[in-house]
């Protein structure tokens, strides 16, 4: 009878509806995040707004809150889920070759209109949001340098490459109205490597 009963009760838990992780949560955020990015793409980021954005994703705002303490988090967090794996880092088996064709990718991004109005609208809530729209770069430019390190060349500090690749690209991007194309970015890349080069063999064996 404790079998049988045993049975019936794993019975009517398989046949009980399984709730997915996150499949309401995900929507949400989906939801959410799209509603950011159509929102600026339509008005200036000062007329985003909590209720704003929760009105345009079809849910209320207690829920938007729940999840984001406030707007300078929510802008953070859709900058990061923008930029994570948006670029496929390169392995062309030389660092100037990976250099170049990364810094070209991110030059051709960053003349992206969506692109531009998400980081501008997050540089607007303060540091972190700043280090939100850089961070997943940082990680690709360290994972190219690291690389090179195991090949046994000479490579520089993640913070050197992203002064000399990134600062003059972003610079340009959104504070000029000339932007760095991609063969601009290649030369930037190679006067990179050209350092390193020239450094590496300076140094006292």
């Amino acid at each position: 009878m404790a079998s049988r009963t045993a049975d019936t009760t794993r019975s009517d838990a398989d046949r009980a509806p399984q709730t997915r992780p996150g499949g309401r949560s995900a929507r949400v955020r989906t939801a959410v995040h799209r509603a950011v990015i159509e929102l600026l793409a339509e008005a200036p980021a000062e007329q985003l707004t909590m209720p704003l954005i929760a009105a345009r994703a079809g849910v209320h705002p207690t829920t938007v809150y729940r999840r984001w303490s406030s707007l300078a988090d929510l802008l953070a967090a859709v900058a990061g889920s923008r930029f994570a794996d948006d670029l496929v880092v390169p392995d062309t088996g030389s660092l100037r070759g990976d250099l170049r064709r990364w810094v070209a990718d991110v030059a051709t991004d960053l003349t992206d209109p969506e692109t531009l109005a998400i980081i501008r609208a997050t540089l607007g809530t303060g540091t972190e949001g700043g280090c939100a729209c850089i961070a997943e770069r940082h990680t690709q430019l360290g994972a190219m340098l690291d690389r090179e390190r195991e090949r046994g060349g000479t490579a520089p500090s993640v913070d050197k490459a992203a002064d000399v690749l990134m600062g003059p690209l972003y610079f340009r991007a959104l504070f000029t109205e000339r932007p760095g194309d991609a063969e601009w970015a290649r030369e930037l890349a190679d006067s990179l490597v050209d350092h390193c080069t020239t450094a590496g063999h300076a140094r006292p064996a």
